[in-house]
């Protein structure tokens, strides 16, 4: 007796939609077990960072593609994973924080090809910590927090640190100026962007200067972000129902925008 193929089809469209539910309960879920699974995945992406970070002293070794290729499937299967998980692949794939991993792993997975783009891959640091999926996970907490501010603009500046050091790293290692290794594109990216300057190692040529120029203007800039965050005063982020509003004082009665009544919510009342 022949088997129906027709028969095949429906169950496998069930099988798969079970499966997508199972994926949207463990990436989007509350459960308990939802949680664990998350801080596992969370704790996953803070090892690749890892090894993205340490690439560029790990890549003489001839244990190097073969991780780069192993953190390629990690990450590929996460990524195809979440797309099931979303309500639609096509709205997924939209977002701009999905775009840079895909970029991400476009280098993973072509790494003889675009190997002069491999340090933008610690922009994984940047959508890492700017994801709803980190702040409903580990960040709820501090969602909606002075805190949230902080570690959003300490990323965004780690990130820059990183992906300017590897820049100049690409670009400038072993031409006059000094860059001889990857700690010495760093200490000139933290310097210039400290504005501190202390010429023992310089970018040459028209192009290095204007380099240079827009490290310390970027630098300085989320530099300042990064201070406002963490020393400015607080403010609660709540819209006001007539102008939109969204920050205002503590105690705040009326939206200084519009003058509307306000009704913050108060843990402490």
């Amino acid at each position: 007796m022949t088997s129906d193929p027709l028969r095949k089809t429906p169950d496998r469209t069930r099988a798969f939609r079970r499966f997508r539910a199972k994926l949207r309960a463990l990436y989007h879920g509350e459960s308990p077990q939802a949680v664990r699974f998350r801080l596992a995945v969370i704790g996953v992406d803070l090892a690749l960072i890892a090894f993205f970070i340490a690439a560029p002293f790990l890549r003489d070794s001839r244990l190097f593609l073969p991780l780069d290729l192993a953190v390629a499937a990690i990450l590929a299967t996460d990524l195809a994973a979440r797309a099931l998980a979303w309500r639609t692949v096509k709205d997924w794939i939209r977002r701009p924080i999905v775009m840079v991993d895909l970029f991400v792993l476009l280098t993973l997975l072509l790494p003889t090809v675009l190997i002069n783009l491999a340090f933008l891959r610690v922009l994984r640091i940047w959508t890492l910590f700017n994801s709803e999926f980190f702040w409903d996970t580990v960040g709820h907490r501090f969602d909606d927090t002075r805190w949230e501010d902080v570690i959003r603009a300490a990323a965004t500046l780690i990130t820059f640190v990183f992906v300017a050091t590897g820049f100049v790293y690409t670009i400038y290692v072993g031409e006059d100026g000094g860059v001889s290794g990857y700690v010495d594109a760093l200490y000139f990216t933290v310097t210039s962007l400290t504005t501190t300057g202390y010429g023992d190692i310089i970018l040459p040529g028209v192009s290095g200067r204007l380099i240079s120029i827009v490290i310390m203007i970027a630098g300085i800039t989320l530099f300042v972000r990064f201070a406002q965050a963490l020393f400015r005063p607080y403010k609660v982020r709540f819209a006001c129902h007539v102008c939109g509003l969204m920050r205002h004082e503590p105690d705040a009665v009326h939206c200084k925008a519009c003058g509307a009544l306000l009704n913050i919510p108060n843990d402490e009342a």
